[in-house]
């Protein structure tokens, strides 16, 4: 399972025009997953998320986490996360998950990140969406189970 998390001022979802999901202050993270994944993984790294602390303390220090800001998340699902171009041009996605595995992973993990008492919005798993984050710092944290 991997986590693409980016600390955001905002960020939202759109599918075929229409908003899907939004958030506020706190991460927009693309959740890639694996064929060998489990419930386990998904709680590992949803409470690995949720406490990393990259929000800057009253000393400007990276030293406060998603929970102690009070930070939102929009996760939205992205098997490329997974693409192999170590050989040729084209990716090789055959590590990702099958729809039929990685949909219930994906819907555990918001339910995961929701039990932590984290505003949680999402994109549509599947569909072909746009994505626009309003990225701050830049940050950007792989996080990987």
């Amino acid at each position: 399972m991997r986590l693409l998390v980016q600390r955001v001022s905002s960020a939202r979802v759109e599918v075929d025009g229409q908003l899907v999901g939004a958030s506020g202050a706190g991460f927009l993270v693309l959740a890639g997953f694996a064929s060998d994944d489990t419930l386990e993984k998904v709680e590992f790294l949803a409470d690995k998320c949720v406490n990393l602390r990259v929000f800057e303390d009253e000393a400007g220090k990276m030293n406060r986490s998603l929970l102690d800001t009070g930070g939102e998340l929009l996760v939205v699902s992205q098997f490329t996360l997974y693409g192999d171009a170590s050989r040729g041009r084209r990716p090789d996605f055959t590590a990702a998950a099958r729809p039929e595995t990685a949909l219930p992973l994906y819907e555990a993990l918001l339910a995961a990140f929701r039990r932590r008492g984290v505003r949680t919005a999402s994109g549509k798993f599947g569909a072909e969406m746009r994505v626009t984050p309003v990225n701050e710092g830049p940050v950007t944290i792989l996080l990987e189970k």
